[in-house]
């Protein structure tokens, strides 16, 4: 009798259709050393839709309504994931430390000085993680579903990988909202004296991948100060005012014009590649910028707890093939990675980006999309 009710039960279930989750998962291919690489989809009550992979934690496509709502994708990227393994950094989880560390790579710390690994041996920086790149990790992925599906990666980066001090165990949440945001919870534990400064290298085109241009988006940045770089594109250590540059965005500004600007800071990279300082309390959730598009009206507000934001306006020297073997051009999109201070390990008089027992790194970055319209009603909401 138990077991009749035990079945009954079983083809009751099977009768009563399921409901559909929220995040779900494929195999999408190996690694040259043969480990499998899986892409999950994450899909939000408002339309948005995020393919995100364990292989660097790469946002492969990010599918965002847009006007009638259609959804365009607005991420720069591959098809497949050998492209990824290949090269590049689109869409990919940034660490152990964004950007360009100078003096060869190398810098002070506990009383010695720490040579990272380097490919060729007369470099002038490490950059975007060197030989321990975190975007080149297969990383540990965690589903959890509901009405805000989410994606927890996970790697461990062992001591003296790539150089770096201290055995680092690095968590990044990737979150889909009920309000169409895609939320970035970043979080990092050592055990022992370390360095990390993390970040996200999404490639953003509101206008749709591949869809030309971003010289007729508007942007706005909430940053009264920038970093000034050399000709390697290495911070100076200077702190200078945005006042009379053309990296004044405080009020919304569209893109061609400051792209195209004769400031040395500018000519010398062919375009924006500047890290902002944000305006606020860092370590607090405040508004780092807003970007828009006035063919798609799709509207992206970028939140974060983040010091500073690197513009990067994708100053490229030659097209390169994309998804669906779409053409990507000069300027074909915009990167707004929030981060520490660069190079802040050979700049004492930058916020600290060291990591050790007892003080662990957290930050959070929210990317918000909208209509346009509908932004700037937002925009005057408290957060």
């Amino acid at each position: 009798m138990k077991a009749l009710a035990v079945c009954f039960g079983l083809l009751l279930l099977a009768a009563t259709p399921s409901l559909a989750a929220n995040i779900t998962v494929r195999d999408w291919g190996t690694t040259q050393k043969g480990a499998a690489v899986q892409l999950y989809t994450l899909k939000g009550a408002k339309g948005l839709e995020a393919h995100i992979t364990n292989f660097g934690g790469v946002i492969v496509d990010l599918l965002v309504p847009g006007r009638g709502g259609k959804k365009i994708d607005t991420m720069l990227g591959y098809d497949d994931f050998k492209s990824y393994e290949r090269g590049g950094v689109y869409g990919a989880i940034i660490g152990r430390y964004v950007g360009r560390i100078g003096h060869g790579g190398s810098f002070p710390f506990e009383g010695r000085t720490v040579q990272l690994q380097k490919p060729n041996p007369n470099a002038k920086f490490v950059i975007h993680g060197g030989t321990a790149a975190f975007q080149k990790k297969l990383w540990h992925a965690e589903m959890v579903d509901g009405p805000e599906p989410s994606l927890i990666l996970t790697v461990a980066s062992p001591d003296g990988d790539g150089g770096y001090p201290g055995m680092l165990v690095t968590t990044v949440t990737y979150t889909v909202t009920r309000n169409n945001e895609l939320k970035l919870d970043y979080s990092a534990v050592s055990t022992g004296p370390s360095i990390a400064n993390l970040t996200n290298h999404a490639y953003f085109a509101l206008q749709g991948e591949g869809n030309g241009d971003i010289s007729n988006q508007t942007l706005q940045v909430f940053a009264d100060r920038f970093l000034p770089q050399d000709a390697d594109n290495l911070v100076t250590g200077e702190i200078a005012r945005v006042d009379g540059t053309p990296f004044d965005f405080r009020k919304p500004v569209k893109l061609g014009p400051p792209m195209a600007s004769a400031h040395p800071q500018v000519t010398m990279r062919g375009g924006l590649d500047i890290a902002m300082l944000i305006n606020g309390k860092a370590g607090t959730l405040r508004p780092a910028a807003r970007l828009s598009d006035p063919s798609t009206g799709i509207a992206m507000e970028v939140l974060t707890t983040q010091p500073a934001l690197q513009l990067y306006s994708d100053n490229v020297g030659r097209p390169s093939a994309g998804k669906g073997g779409k053409s990507y051009g000069n300027h074909f999109s915009m990167s707004l990675e929030t981060e520490g201070y660069l190079d802040a390990v050979n700049h004492p008089d930058f916020p600290s980006t060291e990591v050790r027992p007892g003080k662990p790194l957290h930050e959070i970055t929210v990317f918000r999309f909208s209509q346009a319209k509908a932004a700037a009603q937002d925009a005057k909401k408290p957060l």
